[in-house]
């Protein structure tokens, strides 16, 4: 038995469950990256978050990871398609810190992937969503709610915060930087 004082549920709203997206397109910014370890330790990913800026699901999360350091050579082809497409739609070509692609708007192409065993043997414990395409988002970007517009919304989550951490050693490209 936990004393919790007295909490009354009545004045927070209850937590929602937060499923996987639909599939389709979505005005998007990351606000937060980091190198990773692969399972395996052989390598190393670029983790992205992805916050969607507009429209049902204003505020949501999605992430992407890129197999920048792998011992097989097209995986590390497709991970350096996948952040040029990123560079290219935020309008960054030359990058020496993922964080020069955060808080950039962008256009994300979101997939859903049912639970289950996937064509590659992975089996998956629940529903989730994958980012396959990135590209320019054309228009004006959609402003980010503030904190009172954002409160007045009930079930949308507040924007995350990014973490800012100070880069590693800035002569290493951040794909190659060990993770901490």
């Amino acid at each position: 038995m936990a004393n919790l004082g007295l909490f009354n549920a009545a004045d927070v709203p209850p937590q929602e469950d937060f499923g996987p997206v639909p599939a389709g397109e979505y005005p998007a910014q990351i606000i937060d990256s980091e190198m990773r370890a692969t399972a395996s330790n052989a390598g190393q990913y670029l983790s992205l978050t992805h916050q969607i800026i507009d429209g049902p699901f204003k505020g949501r999360l999605v992430w992407a990871r890129l197999n920048l350091d792998n011992p097989n050579a097209q995986t590390v082809e497709i991970a350096n398609r996948q952040l040029s497409a990123i560079c290219h739609a935020v309008g960054i070509l030359k990058v020496t810190d993922s964080l020069q692609l955060h808080n950039r708007p962008l256009m994300i192409r979101v997939e859903f992937v049912p639970a289950g065993t996937d064509r590659r043997g992975r089996t998956r414990d629940r529903d989730s969503n994958e980012i396959k395409g990135w590209k320019k988002l054309e228009g004006e970007a959609p402003a980010a709610a503030s904190a009172s517009a954002q409160a007045a919304m009930p079930g949308v989550p507040a924007p995350a915060i990014p973490r800012t951490a100070a880069p590693a050693a800035a002569s290493a490209p951040p794909w190659k930087r060990n993770a901490a």
